[in-house]
């Protein structure tokens, strides 16, 4: 049974019936996308054994290595294909990075990972923030609960839960947190082929010795963060 199951039973024990976790990739990065990723269960997810068991390898992405991050992605899928889950992905890009800075694009992403969910959804809304009271209340949405890693988002359109380390103490947060990472990963992949020479492959953004190497001998790209690279390059 994994670990991270309690945090989300202890929500899923009050009157919420479907649980959702939102986490992102990215956002300390030189160059690419931050990616957010969200994920949603009903509370008979919990219920079943099979389930469990097969989830026993999720973990924080950040403390799996690249083979088995994909390999739970696959797990994620199959489950998903079954009805058991449903997760989606967003992209804040570069260009939203540098007009709303990176946590402004990282909330943007966020809520859109949590509305391709809702657009796919017929059993429940997402709970919308009311405009006048507290964060935790919400007009719509009942039943429905978000937890989100870290700190509170502010401003944000749906009432959520902030969990400080939540990747590492919350299952659906552990999943949203995989589908962001792996999403990223193919991502900066594919930047790779488009702008050769940086290594986006291996350092995926990151502001690694091998980066900041290439980024003095070849200068930056379209996929850099401009204001990131202000502290890097000076």
């Amino acid at each position: 049974m994994n670990g991270l199951q309690g945090n989300d039973l202890k929500v899923l024990k009050g009157e919420a019936h479907h649980l959702f976790g939102v986490d992102e990739a990215g956002r300390g990065c030189l160059a690419g996308p931050v990616v957010a990723g969200a994920c949603v269960v009903k509370q008979g997810f919990f219920e079943s054994a099979e389930v469990l068991e097969r989830t026993e390898g999720i973990n924080d992405s950040k403390q799996m290595d690249a083979e088995s991050r994909e390999a739970m992605f696959v797990v994620m899928e199959g489950l998903k294909a079954e009805g058991w889950l449903d997760f989606a992905v967003a992209e804040g890009s570069v260009e939203m990075i540098a007009e709303r800075n990176i946590l402004g694009a990282t909330r943007v992403a966020m809520a859109a990972a949590l509305e391709v969910l809702a657009r796919r959804a017929k059993e429940w809304t997402l709970p919308l923030a009311a405009s006048d009271g507290p964060l935790f209340e919400s007009s719509e949405g009942a039943g429905v609960r978000i937890l989100v890693d870290g700190r509170p988002l502010k401003p944000f359109p749906y009432t959520h839960t902030a969990m400080v380390k939540g990747d590492g103490r919350s299952l659906v947060i552990a999943m949203a947190s995989i589908a962001a990472k792996v999403s990223r990963d193919r991502r900066m992949q594919e930047l790779e082929t488009k702008y050769p020479g940086y290594g986006f492959g291996q350092h995926k953004g990151y502001g690694t010795a091998a980066h900041r190497s290439a980024l003095r001998e070849l200068g930056p790209c379209e996929a850099h963060r401009e204001l990131f690279l202000r502290k890097v390059l000076g």
